[in-house]
């Protein structure tokens, strides 16, 4: 196949290099020229102008930095596009735009996919890692076989052509908010004296990622009575946090703003039920 990769940062280099090893010819372009160049010694041809580097390609593929960045690379190489071309998206981006830029280019010619990824430049490179897929599902079938020979794992969401977008940031959401938490673990171990490897080290014994899809599971639908952990006790844990690391001079990031959903819960009077209560979507009002 031949191809256009436009974007080649971190994943998109690592993307253009698994292309170019499973022998596809690879056009590439990138805002920083010499990102695009370096990848000449895998057998990629860069090209300083994006509009010349899809030229007479079978595919097109995007990985860039946001939405704003997607809209403009792809106007600047619209009047380049045969109708029918496949545009592949593999940029996080949000989901409304997302959708609004499907249809966009639908009515335009161009084939718009978007495929969000699970991976890292190092997945890129060997194929592995995860790509997730969503819109009319005979245009995803038939992109399959492609990003198959990306990577190992394809996940498709379904016919609407945002969810991949949703999803992509649902994971990310999890990962980044994880982080958040560990960020004050180390501030507590901080303000007890504790070595931030010490309290790390907490998590070759105890891997709370074990429990997530059930602790998860019943966030969203419960039962959430009989309780396993009370909503009221579990405020009473994470006041002993936040007091315990202000008692050295130290403010918890993360915590106070699950304290105050903890303080909800309680004041709407459900303190005595299961502490994921507590932290669930508001439901929306029912119209009659």
């Amino acid at each position: 196949m031949k191809i256009a990769f436009l974007g080649t940062g971190l994943m998109g280099a690592g993307f253009v290099r698994r292309l170019c090893a499973n022998g596809d010819e690879v056009q590439v372009w990138n805002r920083s020229p010499a990102r695009a160049k370096a990848l000449a010694q895998y057998g990629a041809r860069a090209f300083d102008d994006a509009a010349q580097a899809v030229l007479g390609v079978d595919r097109i593929h995007l990985s860039l930095a946001d939405d704003a960045s997607v809209d403009a690379v792809l106007e600047s190489i619209a009047g380049a596009l045969a109708p029918g071309t496949s545009i592949v998206d593999h940029t996080t981006t949000a989901p409304t735009p997302t959708r609004e830029r499907v249809a966009r280019w639908d009515a335009r010619g161009p084939i718009f996919v978007h495929v969000p990824v699970f991976m890292a430049p190092v997945n890129a490179v060997e194929g592995t890692g995860v790509m997730l897929v969503s819109g009319e599902q005979r245009r995803c079938d038939a992109l399959l076989p492609a990003l198959r020979a990306m990577t190992a794992k394809v996940v498709y969401l379904g016919a609407q052509p945002d969810r991949a977008a949703a999803f992509k940031l649902f994971g990310n959401l999890t990962s980044l908010g994880m982080a958040g938490v560990v960020g004050d673990v180390l501030r507590l171990a901080q303000a007890c004296g504790i070595d931030a490897a010490d309290a790390i080290g907490l998590y070759s014994s105890f891997n709370p990622g074990q429990t997530l899809p059930a602790r998860a599971a019943k966030i969203a639908s419960g039962p959430y009575d009989p309780p396993s952990f009370e909503v009221a006790m579990a405020r009473k844990d994470v006041r002993l946090m936040i007091d315990e690391a202000r008692l050295h001079g130290v403010e918890l990031a993360v915590m106070p703003a699950v304290a105050a959903l903890y303080d909800a819960a309680i004041a709407r009077g459900e303190g005595q039920l299961d502490a994921t209560l507590a932290v669930r979507p508001k439901r929306p009002q029912q119209s009659s």
